[in-house]
């Protein structure tokens, strides 16, 4: 596994055992650019969508943001641009917006 599967794993848990994190895990030391993966996290967890709405399909097609590691990297191998190394998530969304 490598760090960002590892990170967005840690993310997922964080935000299923939420109470309990909040309660037992000290955030005084913790970097600011890790909120924007928890509210990924949170976004994926949180969304419910309909099979009727294709709007809302196509929309979670483009929105890179909310996907998971591996929905990206498989995204970025469909238009032939498989990276050879391990990215951050910003660097393969960034990839991703860059030839779409």
């Amino acid at each position: 596994m490598n760090c960002a599967l590892l990170k967005e794993a840690l993310m997922d848990f964080m935000v299923e055992k939420k109470v309990e994190v909040m309660q037992r895990v000290s955030f005084d030391d913790v970097p600011g650019h890790i909120c924007k993966d928890l509210l990924a996290a949170v976004a994926r967890c949180g969304d419910v969508s309909s099979d009727d709405d294709d709007e809302e399909e196509e929309d979670r097609e483009t929105n890179y943001s909310k996907m998971r590691i591996g929905d990206l990297r498989q995204k970025l191998d469909e238009k032939g641009l498989s990276l050879d190394i391990d990215g951050s998530r910003e660097a393969l969304i960034s990839t991703l917006k860059e030839h779409s």
